[in-house]
């Protein structure tokens, strides 16, 4: 599931196989944006914000954002991607072609505002504005908010998703129906999914345990049914809401 370090991570490689190199091949897929063609222009640099990102050439910002499916695979040229009509954009060097699959928003702005579009996010976990004590306080700003819901909001705090979500509320030893106002710590809470994010940022295997075997990655996510790793209850789940919840009833109270 795309999240912060996901997209990170998608960040690095587009910016390895295409930064100060012409494109020869521009293939925008979404019919609003087409007619764009950029083929011939060096791309200048790749950024991410929280869970968006953003490929600079010349004038223009290619934005976008993976949602739940999305990615980006780069890969040497000649090496054809399985994705066929899934992908909505394709950009060629003379090397490396770069594809975005699913990509849940894809368009085309002027580079000088492109930023515009993430002015409302909150301090980047893996990026350079990173704050704290900002993301602390915009944390419990709403006292009566439930945990996982404040968690989850990109204005609080740039690139948790449900996963961590979850695996937060598991090591910080709350439920995520938890009132915000019931946070003894916040900032740590916040530093907490820092440390996550900042760990997995360069991992295709991504770990909150600490122990990258299969079926050992995560404390509660996607494990409804199964023992708890401290504790040895089942681990329980809620699917009633927007986003699915897991929790251990014993670690977190």
């Amino acid at each position: 599931m795309p999240e912060g370090d996901t997209v990170w991570h998608a960040g690095l490689r587009l910016r390895e196989g295409l930064v100060g190199k012409t494109l020869t091949r521009c293939d925008i897929r979404v019919p609003r944006y087409a007619a764009v063609n950029l083929t011939g222009q060096v791309v200048d640099e790749v950024i991410t914000r929280g869970k968006h990102l953003f490929i600079r050439i010349g004038d223009a910002s290619i934005h976008s954002h993976l949602k739940m499916d999305g990615s980006w695979k780069v890969s040497p040229i000649g090496r054809p991607s399985r994705a066929g009509y899934r992908i909505r954009i394709i950009l060629e060097t003379a090397d490396v072609q770069a594809a975005g699959v699913d990509l849940g928003v894809l368009e085309v702005l002027e580079r000088s505002h492109d930023m515009d579009v993430v002015a409302h996010l909150g301090p980047d976990l893996l990026g350079d504005d990173w704050e704290p004590r900002t993301a602390a306080a915009n944390l419990v700003a709403d006292p009566d908010r439930p945990l996982s819901e404040s968690l989850l909001d990109q204005r609080v705090m740039a690139g948790v998703g449900n996963v961590y979500c979850n695996e937060i509320c598991f090591v910080t030893g709350y439920l995520p129906t938890t009132p915000v106002r019931t946070v003894k710590d916040p900032l740590r809470m916040v530093q907490r999914a820092r440390d996550m994010l900042w760990l997995n940022r360069s991992r295709s295997n991504r770990t909150t345990t600490g122990d990258t075997r299969r079926g050992q990655q995560v404390w509660v996510y996607g494990r409804a049914g199964e023992p708890c790793r401290r504790c040895g209850t089942a681990i329980r789940s809620d699917d009633s809401g927007d986003r699915i919840t897991f929790w251990c009833p014993v670690c977190q109270t």
